[in-house]
């Protein structure tokens, strides 16, 4: 694993060169998918690193979506806006993400999870285009960085009372009291809200309607996916606590992300529909995890592929849209199929995908994630009908408005589209309907 990182290191040398970097990150992400397969529970194995199913998949797809987020945000090559240092960050967040998923010490695990906020931080505040990110950045640096303080004390504690941090090696709690709550509560605390869960959810629209093109991209496409990740490495320890507190994740996972959704309707902001459907998927991802099957478990695993790639590919979509007429409005950006036909597709194709309509990967991670949810209580039945309801309308809400209409009235002429966008577009899309081929690569748990 220090090979892979210190190749990654040296790309750092050649960031003047946009195309090459562009290059090299596809043929690290080949390489990576070519190099390591293996039929062992972990490889890769030292220094504190090492790799295991759910390590690589999520790595893989770090990997391809850093390279389509360097394609998609041409403008600041065009502009010449600090483009070496964008690419440095770029490479900076791509190192972070990697020791956050290749760590086996929970405390390194705790240093990559947090030191992947820094250059995203900057991200918004350096190439984000309007006052308001200093407050998004303050928002989401304060949010995260006040809730992953417990953390740190609970691995701490853990260390004094069990002696290893090692994952699979450290102590679990076998007790169920007030204080093991406590501790549970604190060490999970700071997974919730990166995932994030409705009621911690505030910092995630802010950060995504300020951030750049490749901050939203990233954060839609990777970051949400670390609370997600943390979750399933920390609850093993606290199995047994988890049992009393399973009724009340679900209920705010399904019933807030049914809320979330009714939001979604009322949004005018086209990244701030994205944003809210995410916080709405990432709720029925938390409801699945903490039931502990089998079934919710790998659905929330295929879930966060899945809407990685669609989140991120809308969001890039979206700004396409944003460099063309200037905004963002759904009141302004209609008629879109009238001046940008060939656009047209993309929008349906990813919006598909965003409902969960056949051959996505989301079809797929959904009904193992109603499966799981509908096993452990029958009663969840009516939030998962009514969250699937109001999904597939803001999406229709979202495509129909921005399709139809008549367009904007101040534009005379516009680029339908580039070779360069439908690659991303292709590159996006193209994974998440043809991965439920070889679904059983993406069920770790198997």
């Amino acid at each position: 694993m220090l090979k892979v990182l210190f190749s990654l290191l040296l790309m750092m040398c050649f960031v003047v060169s946009w195309e090459f970097i562009q290059v090299m990150m596809f043929l690290f992400c080949f390489v990576l998918m070519a190099v390591i397969g293996h039929n062992f529970y972990l490889c890769c194995l030292g220094y504190g690193l090492g790799i295991d199913y759910l390590s690589y998949i999520l790595i893989l797809l770090s990997s391809w979506i850093m390279p389509l987020m360097v394609c998609a945000s041409e403008k600041i090559k065009k502009t010449n806006n600090f483009s070496s240092f964008f690419l440095f960050i770029n490479i900076c967040l791509m190192v972070a993400l990697l020791m956050t998923f290749s760590s086996m010490n929970y405390l390194l695990f705790y240093i990559s999870f947090e030191s992947s906020l820094i250059p995203t931080l900057i991200l918004i505040l350096g190439w984000g285009y309007q006052p308001e990110r200093i407050q998004a950045g303050v928002y989401m640096l304060f949010y995260t960085l006040l809730a992953s303080l417990p953390l740190l004390v609970s691995i701490l504690i853990l260390y004094n009372d069990g002696g290893s941090l090692t994952m699979g090696l450290s102590m679990k709690i076998m007790e169920n009291n007030f204080i093991m709550s406590v501790w549970y509560l604190c060490a999970i605390f700071a997974f919730i809200v990166k995932l994030p869960m409705y009621l911690f959810h505030l910092w995630l629209p802010k950060a995504h309607v300020e951030a750049p093109v490749a901050g939203s991209m990233i954060l839609a496409g990777v970051l949400l996916k670390l609370g997600g990740y943390g979750i399933i490495r920390m609850l093993p320890m606290f199995f047994y606590v988890n049992k009393s507190f399973v009724s009340i994740w679900v209920s705010i996972g399904i019933v807030g992300g049914s809320l979330v959704s009714l939001v979604c309707l009322l949004q005018v902001d086209i990244k701030s529909l994205i944003a809210y459907s995410s916080v709405a998927h990432m709720g029925l991802v938390l409801a699945g995890l903490m039931t502990c099957g089998w079934w919710g478990t790998n659905g929330a695993v295929i879930v966060m592929v899945g809407h990685g790639l669609c989140s991120s590919g809308l969001f890039c979509i979206a700004n396409m849209v944003y460099e063309r007429i200037g905004s963002r409005s759904l009141l302004i950006c209609k008629g879109l199929l009238s001046f940008m036909p060939s656009m047209g597709l993309w929008w349906f194709l990813l919006s598909i995908g965003n409902m969960a309509a056949p051959p996505t990967l989301n079809l797929l991670g959904e009904i193992s994630l109603i499966s799981g949810l509908v096993m452990w209580s029958k009663l969840s039945m009516i939030g998962i009908s009514l969250l699937s309801f109001f999904s597939a309308a803001y999406t229709l809400y979202m495509y129909s408005l921005s399709q139809h209409g008549v367009y904007y009235s101040s534009l005379f002429s516009c680029c339908s589209g580039k070779t360069r966008e439908f690659m991303i577009m292709f590159l996006h899309w193209f994974p998440l309907n043809v991965l439920i081929l070889k679904s059983n690569s993406l069920m770790f748990m198997v």
